[in-house]
C-alpha cells in the first residue's frame, strides 16, 4: 500500500509519469418503450424493461499528477486486448524515451503471459506498482471510473457500441479541457 501512495505524492515530471490504468465492462441496454421526457409537473421515466444488446469494455488511463484521461472502447477484453491497449494507450500518448510508472491491480489481464511477453520487447520503459490484493480502490483509475459513472454516463441506456464510442470521448474530452490533479492525503501508518 505504501508503494502505491509514494508514486501519488511525487512532483509531476512529463519524462517520468505516473499512470493509473484499468479497464471496466459496461453492459449496452436498449429500450423497449419510448422513456417519458420530463414535462411541467411531471419528472422524466425509464421503463424497467429493457433490451440486453451486449457488453462493451472500457480501458482508461489517468495521469493523477497531471488529471489528463486516455480511454479506448473495444467489444471485448481477453489478454490480448490488454496488452495491445497498454502499447497503444501509453505508446500513443508519452515520448519514447519517458519512464512509465503505471499503477496496476493484481488481476490476471495486467500481468498475462500476452502483456508479459509485449513489456519485455521494452525493457526499462516501464515500472509497475501493484495494488494490493483486495485493495484496488487504491488505484486513482477507480475514482475516474466512478465520474464517469456519475456524470456523462448517469441516469441513462446505451444501446449499441458506437454510441458509447461517441458519448464517453466526447466527455473525456470536456474533463481535459479542465484537468483536474488528484491530491490523496498520505496519513501516517506509523511504520519505520
Amino acid at each position: 500500500m505504501e508503494d502505491v501512495l509514494e508514486v501519488y505524492h511525487l512532483p509531476y515530471d512529463p519524462r517520468y509519469p505516473v499512470v493509473c490504468m484499468d479497464e471496466s465492462s459496461k453492459q449496452l441496454m436498449g429500450e423497449v418503450r419510448e422513456p417519458v421526457p420530463c414535462a411541467p409537473g411531471r419528472i422524466a421515466r425509464m421503463d424497467d424493461e429493457y433490451v440486453r444488446n451486449s457488453v462493451a469494455e472500457i480501458f482508461m488511463e489517468v495521469e493523477p499528477l497531471s488529471g489528463k484521461r486516455h480511454v479506448a472502447i473495444t467489444e471485448r477484453r481477453t489478454r490480448k486486448d490488454w496488452a495491445q491497449q497498454i502499447k497503444e494507450m501509453l505508446d500513443e500518448h508519452y515520448p519514447p524515451e519517458a519512464i512509465i510508472r503505471v499503477v496496476l491491480d493484481n488481476h490476471s489481464a495486467p500481468i498475462s503471459k500476452e502483456t508479459m511477453a509485449y513489456l519485455a520487447t521494452r525493457p526499462r520503459r516501464f515500472e509497475y506498482v501493484h495494488t494490493p490484493k483486495h485493495g484496488s480502490w487504491l488505484n486513482l483509475i477507480e475514482c475516474a471510473f466512478s465520474k464517469m459513472a456519475r456524470t456523462f454516463l448517469r441516469h441513462i441506456r446505451v444501446g449499441s457500441i458506437d454510441e458509447l464510442k461517441t458519448r464517453i470521448p466526447k466527455g473525456i474530452d470536456e474533463i481535459n479541457a479542465s484537468p483536474v490533479v488528484f491530491r490523496w492525503n498520505k496519513f501516517d501508518l506509523g511504520v519505520d
